[in-house]
């Protein structure tokens, strides 16, 4: 099997894995969201849950939570009088949405109590409503602090994608095996070689697109801060 052959089959199954991965981004980032307000604000009874959930993410690895999420949903909706067959694509996403969502959650929480209590303070004193003091305020400054963990974190989502083919999800290092299989694994270091380019390419994308955000944001200093409040106060 030349490259002609192999490259072709392998960037057949990278629309599942990207698929796989944009679902888990999305909807890790709405977990993070979540927890990390929930972990912020200490609402009692369900700050702990949150705790607990961000624990179980980071602690527990990513392979052993595609494998709670691929046969611990069925029977945890069976509980419930719901019997369905989960997919090992939707599996997949779900595992990895819960497994970054938690991994996230713990770069939110630092950035944004590591904005100055002062910018808060200032932003109480002008009248900011709690939603005008995130948008405008807390929230450009913490993104900016948070951007290069958020970084890691997508890196680290992306290599992790490569796990779902232990659950039978057919992404590019599934259809990689496949391919060795069928030559009696004659070119093992060929194929693995081409799975290395796309996961570095992909990972060069997700770093460019960070470091763009990275440089566009980094106006939200906590040194500017202060002038941007002023300024606001004088418009």
């Amino acid at each position: 099997m030349d490259l002609s052959t192999m490259i072709p089959e392998l960037l057949s199954a990278l629309p599942l894995t990207l698929a796989i991965m944009f679902v888990a981004l999305a909807a890790g980032f709405l977990l993070a969201l979540l927890a990390t307000t929930l972990r912020v604000r200490r609402v009692w009874g369900l700050s702990p849950l949150a705790d607990l959930y961000v624990s179980y993410a980071r602690s527990v690895p990513v392979v052993l939570q595609l494998f709670v999420a691929f046969y611990g949903l069925p029977m945890l909706l069976g509980l419930f009088g719901i019997k369905v067959d989960i997919s090992p694509t939707l599996a997949s996403m779900v595992g990895l949405s819960l497994y970054h969502g938690g991994y996230l959650s713990e770069v939110m929480r630092p950035a944004y109590l590591a904005v100055e209590r002062g910018q808060h303070d200032a932003a109480d004193s002008m009248g900011y409503t709690l939603r005008q003091k995130i948008v405008r305020i807390a929230g450009p400054q913490a993104l900016h602090i948070g951007l290069p963990g958020y970084g890691n974190a997508v890196i680290y989502l992306i290599h992790n994608v490569a796990l779902v083919m232990y659950i039978g999800a057919a992404d590019v290092m599934a259809t990689a095996h496949l391919i060795m299989e069928r030559s009696y694994n004659q070119y093992q270091f060929g194929t693995y070689l081409v799975l290395g380019v796309i996961y570095s390419l992909l990972c060069l994308i997700a770093w460019l697109i960070v470091r763009f955000f990275e440089l566009r944001f980094s106006k939200y200093t906590s040194k500017t801060a202060p002038t941007k409040i002023k300024l606001s106060a004088s418009i």
